[in-house]
């Protein structure tokens, strides 16, 4: 495929103007904003970029082999994404290749596990907080309205798990990949009760432990470097936020089995996860490379299934559809106003790799098929209320509550 090919091919909304190393120019699109015009540095470039475009792109822009004259990063892969076009740089895998990537990149084994994830999330939390809410919330919010800071909607999330779980003093609660223990700490310190956070990461386990201490509350939330199969039950409740993307598809009729085998008989489980629509895939090349090693989203194709055999109550699903894209819009402006800082201490290629896993992160929720879903399980039919009406009552209350707190 020529260059010329490719970009008319995959760029035919908006304005875009790429040019070639030796000055020829290619344009592409419908003349409508935005306007984007690229400079491919070197021969070089241009093939990494045809060979495979999911990686390639991303390379070249982290290598500075992609350069703009005018619009970003983020305005290219808008473009190249836009719904009214192909809808993905990438092409979708045949079967083999996704059985294949299946058991070599996702098979997680415990020593593999801890090794992806401190990949990614080991790195320093002065990095996280530059971008994310105060509370350390890394994944999807929930903007009850359009104009929500990035902190009201975190707090809504929290909030709308809580409900969810139907928590009640004296529970116990497992939270699997507890992250910095914001989540953890805000349950323990709204409902009474008593949390048990364990996460993979030691950066993690260091500032959750901390803050829990400052809270006061480390009586009643404790943190662990521990795998989830290696977790001794039972508990009243298990919540998971943002941790089922890790767990890889060979592994979820165990990953579901050991939630029934922690689970109470009348106890709740809520998961909270990225999801993809339109069936399953493969993660794309770069994610897997730069960001999440070992990572995949899930399809509810693929979800559903394992809990089935589990023998697990699908109690609610419910389908988040752009609330992750807008909280990934803040996190990728609040970089950029950090972005600075991290250029000095961290070196160009790191923000570049950054800005482009952030700027097609944001693109797969607004114009592709990555939405999240919360699911929530029990063992038994009975365990909560037939209709959601007591969502909404706990959600007001515990809003109220907040309130006067503050």
């Amino acid at each position: 495929m020529s260059v010329e090919t490719f970009v008319k091919d995959h760029f035919r909304f908006g304005s875009l103007r790429v040019t070639l190393p030796g000055g020829r120019q290619i344009t592409a699109g419908d003349g409508a904003p935005p306007r984007v015009a690229a400079r491919l540095k070197d021969v070089a470039t241009v093939a990494k970029i045809l060979v495979n475009p999911a990686l390639g792109v991303g390379e070249a822009y982290m290598d500075a082999g992609l350069l703009f004259e005018e619009g970003s990063i983020y305005d290219l892969v808008d473009l190249a994404t836009r719904p009214e076009g192909p809808g993905a740089i990438r092409p979708r895998p045949g079967p083999l290749r996704r059985w294949a990537t299946r058991w070599i990149q996702e098979g997680n084994a415990r020593r593999a596990a801890q090794r992806n994830v401190a990949h990614h999330y080991d790195l320093s939390a002065d990095f996280y907080r530059s971008f994310l809410d105060e509370d350390l919330q890394y994944s999807c919010a929930y903007f009850e309205t359009p104009d929500a800071s990035l902190e009201e909607a975190q707090l809504a999330k929290k909030r709308h798990i809580a409900a969810k779980l139907a928590l009640e003093p004296g529970h116990r609660l497992l939270d699997i990949g507890c992250g910095w223990g914001g989540l953890s700490l805000s349950l323990a310190a709204w409902t009474g009760a008593k949390v048990d956070g364990v996460t993979l990461s030691r950066e993690q386990l260091t500032l959750a432990n901390a803050r829990a201490e400052v809270a006061g509350l480390a009586s009643r939330a404790q943190f662990s470097l521990t795998d989830y199969r290696d977790v001794a039950g039972p508990y009243d409740r298990i919540v998971s936020v943002g941790m089922f993307e890790h767990v890889g598809r060979p592994n979820y009729r165990a990953f579901f089995e050991k939630i029934a085998s922690l689970l109470t008989a009348d106890g709740v489980a809520l998961i909270h996860s990225i999801g993809r629509a339109e069936g399953p895939s493969t993660t794309d090349a770069f994610t897997a490379k730069y960001i999440f090693p070992g990572g995949y989203i899930p399809s509810l194709s693929e979800v559903l299934p394992a809990i089935e055999r589990a023998g697990l109550w699908i109690a609610d699903i419910e389908i988040l559809r752009l609330h992750y894209a807008e909280t990934i819009r803040h996190w990728r402006q609040r970089f950029a106003a950090a972005r600075a800082h991290w250029a000095q201490t961290q070196g160009e290629r790191f923000c570049r790799m950054w800005e482009f896993y952030l700027s097609a992160a944001e693109v797969s929720f607004r114009n592709g098929s990555h939405m999240n879903f919360q699911i929530q399980l029990t063992k038994r039919k009975d365990a909560l209320p037939i209709t959601r009406r007591y969502i909404d009552e706990a959600e007001r209350a515990l809003a109220a509550k907040v309130l006067r707190a503050a």
